[in-house]
């Protein structure tokens, strides 16, 4: 990195007083040994250790774009690397840069490149806040490798990178980080000396309360101890309970259980509370769920089931929505999913009901399970191989596209079960068209039409 005056004012200040930094700055790994979670991305040749390890060569260190939610340690990676390599390294955030400032980054690299044999690594933050023609900007130093591109991201790449860019990083994607992981992280901080230092002690409840308020984000569980161990020693107390959590963050605890009884309960409650249409109910249960921190796609496909199994073909776009819901939820993540769970959770609540795809399949599954079959009928059959004729396969079918209607009065269930009806649609909403079209197609199915 290449700090200005008072940039290294501020970075003597803080090795002389480390108190003086957030909690959250003072725990920040210093090896990538000290990383917590992303597993997947420390291994042994990962193109991480590689820019640690200062690999060069025709098969040198690739850029990388760094792909996840906020606080699970994209940053954290990036600041890493600036103080284990020996190369030259360079920040810039989306935020406050533009082509300008990449272009004098480029113009030093090639400098330091060509008069000091010196190579650039250059972090850059929030990439997806840059323009197309910013990102441009970039390509050349990238393709010639005149600087080594660390870019991070929380938004979908594939959508907010430009594909050369793309094309010519590796896309690192970053998991959630566990409560395992923040618990980890938290004792650390509690009794490393360039965290609290042992001056406090956390118990169980205000540590679970602390891993629910984080919501997989390292600085807020970080940034909540530190003020809830602040609030401790103030009242000459070495222990942090949780009141004093709550009275430190403002934030009662939600009694819920993420792994236990009140996980399946406050969900259930959620997906009657939807079935029953009380739009009220669902959203009360709904932010339970995102209080206690659970996680957004669970809540997220819940919904996507509660689409078909009760609503159906009542609202044929309710389905459609959930998913797109899905996927907006696992592309945004926290704060701005509980928006579009907000969102599919009214839609689905106000929509007109129907169980009867429900009820369709497990009547037909039922028969299944209890041995009412019956071999397909032969005219059914395959007959694209030889000597089905023979056997006659095929033989009387009639191509439902060569009679008018396209509907071909033929037997197609098996004999154990003709005439057997399993969907039986209400006349609830969009469903009360099908209502009117199932029982004409039965009728054209029996010749009556």
């Amino acid at each position: 990195m290449e700090p200005d005056l008072f940039t290294a004012a501020a970075e003597e200040r803080q090795e002389k007083d480390p108190a003086s930094s957030p909690l959250a700055v003072r725990m920040r790994p210093r090896t990538l040994d000290e990383v917590v979670g992303q597993r997947h991305l420390l291994k042994p040749g990962s193109p991480l250790r590689r820019l640690v390890g200062g690999s060069g060569g025709p098969a040198g260190a690739s850029s990388v774009i760094l792909w996840g939610p906020p606080g699970i340690g994209k940053t954290t990676l990036a600041y890493v690397v600036s103080k284990a390599t020996d190369k030259r390294f360079v920040e810039l955030s989306a935020i406050t840069a533009g082509v300008k400032e990449v272009r004098a980054v480029i113009d030093g690299a090639r400098r330091a490149s060509g008069g000091y044999g010196k190579e650039t690594v250059l972090f850059l933050d929030e990439i997806h806040r840059f323009s197309k023609a910013q990102q441009d900007s970039l390509l050349p130093a990238v393709e010639n490798r005149w600087v080594t591109l660390i870019a991070a991201t929380t938004e979908n790449p594939y959508f907010s990178v430009i594909s050369p860019l793309l094309s010519r990083s590796l896309l690192l994607t970053l998991e959630p980080l566990t409560d395992e992981d923040l618990s980890g992280l938290m004792d650390r901080a509690v009794t490393e000396e360039r965290g609290l230092g042992g001056a406090v002690e956390l118990r169980d409840d205000a540590r679970a309360h602390l891993l629910r308020i984080a919501g997989g984000d390292a600085r807020r569980a970080l940034t909540a101890l530190e003020a809830s161990a602040g609030g401790a020693l103030a009242k000459g107390e070495r222990e942090v309970t949780l009141q004093t959590v709550e009275e430190a963050v403002d934030r009662a605890a939600v009694t819920y259980d993420r792994d236990g009884d009140q996980h399946y309960d406050v969900a259930s409650a959620l997906i009657k509370s939807i079935r029953g249409s009380d739009v009220d109910a669902a959203l009360h249960y709904l932010a339970r769920m995102i209080e206690a921190g659970e996680d957004p796609r669970f809540i997220a496909r819940r919904l996507m089931i509660s689409a078909s199994e009760d609503i159906g073909l009542a609202d044929p776009q309710a389905l459609p929505l959930a998913v797109a819901a899905a996927q907006a939820v696992a592309m945004i993540g926290f704060p701005e999913a509980a928006l579009t769970l907000s969102h599919a959770t009214i839609a689905l609540a106000l929509a007109p009901k129907s169980n009867a795809a429900t009820t369709a399949i497990f009547a037909a599954r039922e028969d299944v399970r209890n041995g009412h079959a019956g071999p397909v009928p032969a005219h059914l059959r395959d007959g694209h191989y030889k000597g089905a004729a023979k056997l006659g396969h095929a033989q009387g079918y009639v191509y439902p596209h060569d009679v008018p209607g396209a509907i071909a009065a033929q037997q197609y269930a098996p004999d154990a079960l003709h005439g057997k009806r399993y969907y039986e649609p209400t006349r609830y909403g969009a469903e009360a068209r099908y209502a009117d079209v199932v029982e004409k197609v039965r009728g054209r199915l029996k010749g009556d039409g």
